[in-house]
C-alpha cells in the first residue's frame, strides 16, 4: 500500500513540475476569448474523480459542455461550481478534448474556494475561480475530458 502511495505522490510532483510553468505564464495568455461555467461533483482519496457539465460562451453563443476526469491528490467529497475565462480559443473545434488540470482549494460545509487551471494540447487555457460545498482538501493534478453535449 505505501509503495502505491509513494508512486502516486511521485507522479503528482512530476506532473506539477511540468505543468506549473504553463500556469505561471498567465500574463502571456493574450486576451480572453470566452467564458465558461462548470458544475461538478468531486470525490478524492489519494486518487480523485469528477463528473459534471456546464456552458461555454464563445463569440456570443452558448454551448453545453460535459466535464469528467481522473487524477491524484486530495481527500473528501464536494460539489464544485466554477466560473472563469477562456484564453487561446480561436476555433470552436479546439475546445473539446483532454486537458491537464492543476487545482488547489478546500471545502468545509457550505464554504470553500479555490482555483483551477486547465490547458489542452491546442493551447486553450481555462482559468476558473471555484466555490465548493462539502468536505474536501484538494491539491493535485488531473486529466480532464471536456466535450460538447
Amino acid at each position: 500500500m505505501m509503495k502505491h502511495v509513494a508512486k502516486a505522490l511521485f507522479l503528482l510532483v512530476a506532473i506539477l513540475m511540468l505543468a506549473l510553468p504553463a500556469s505561471a505564464q498567465q500574463g502571456n495568455l493574450g486576451p480572453a476569448t470566452g467564458r465558461v461555467h462548470i458544475e461538478q461533483v468531486q470525490v478524492a482519496f489519494i486518487g480523485s474523480g469528477q463528473v459534471g457539465g456546464g456552458t461555454l460562451n464563445f463569440r456570443k453563443r452558448n454551448y453545453g459542455i460535459t466535464v469528467g476526469g481522473l487524477g491524484v491528490g486530495g481527500i473528501g467529497a464536494s460539489k464544485l461550481t466554477a466560473n472563469g475565462t477562456v484564453y487561446g480559443l480561436t476555433r470552436l473545434d479546439d475546445f473539446p478534448g483532454a486537458y491537464l488540470q492543476l487545482r488547489e482549494g478546500w471545502a468545509l460545509g457550505g464554504q470553500g474556494r479555490g482555483t483551477l487551471w486547465l490547458r489542452n494540447d491546442k493551447g486553450v487555457t481555462l482559468k476558473l475561480a471555484t466555490r465548493r460545498k462539502g468536505l474536501q482538501l484538494s491539491l493535485g493534478a488531473d486529466g480532464v475530458l471536456i466535450g460538447f453535449k
